[in-house]
């Protein structure tokens, strides 16, 4: 297999590991009902949780990140398989092409979530430590404010200027482009709930018994 090749095989299997709709699929098969006509409309977490509950919500978010983090880890090994990739670019195009398969899932119309789960479990595999501490910032959001939305958008705008302060000089550049691609495709997700923030509309955060 030529490098061509197998850039172009760890996109299109990072795509659809992405793409794959856990909370759609989760809510459908315990509550037989479409996620996407209940709460916000959203497959993600968080609408899962409003809509099928807690426990749901958890085993949604956990699977989005798990799927993020397997492509990352396929691309890894995938390219060192094939003499002539490079294992950064590999592993930085697995990251991208997960969280746009979440956001714009061809099965769904291209009307995905909103990649946060996702990206998280992406970047695991590429910058753990900063990972690390934009996820306590994010805890640390929800449990004062109790707005996970807010939460997303903050840590999403932290998270390259954490990369780069924690792994400058070890992470590639293929990767910082991702991270600040990746934090910026989140934050104009969350259009919406930037304007019902402001508008002092947004639902906080409330947990439900399966």
């Amino acid at each position: 297999m030529s490098p061509a090749a197998a850039y172009i095989l760890i996109a299109g299997a990072a795509y659809l590991l992405g793409s794959i709709p856990f909370g759609l699929i989760l809510v459908w098969l315990v509550r037989g009902q479409d996620v996407r006509q209940s709460g916000s409309g959203n497959i993600g977490a968080t609408n899962v949780a409003r809509t099928g509950g807690t426990g749901l919500g958890i085993l949604t978010l956990v699977l989005d990140a798990l799927k993020g983090y397997l492509a990352v880890i396929l691309a890894m090994l995938l390219s060192r398989r094939v003499s002539g990739t490079d294992l950064a670019l590999a592993m930085a195009l697995s990251a991208l092409c997960a969280i746009l398969g979440h956001v714009f899932p061809v099965w769904l119309r291209l009307r995905g979530g909103k990649g946060v789960a996702t990206a998280v479990g992406a970047f695991v595999g590429l910058a753990p430590r900063a990972v690390l501490i934009v996820l306590a910032v994010f805890l640390i959001i929800v449990a004062i404010f109790r707005y996970v939305s807010l939460g997303s958008i903050v840590g999403s705008a932290i998270f390259p200027l954490t990369v780069l302060v924690l792994d400058r000089g070890r992470i590639s550049t293929a990767s910082l482009i991702v991270t600040f691609a990746a934090s910026l495709l989140i934050i104009l997700k969350h259009k919406a709930n930037i304007q019902r923030l402001l508008s002092g509309t947004e639902n906080r955060l409330q947990f439900h018994k399966n």
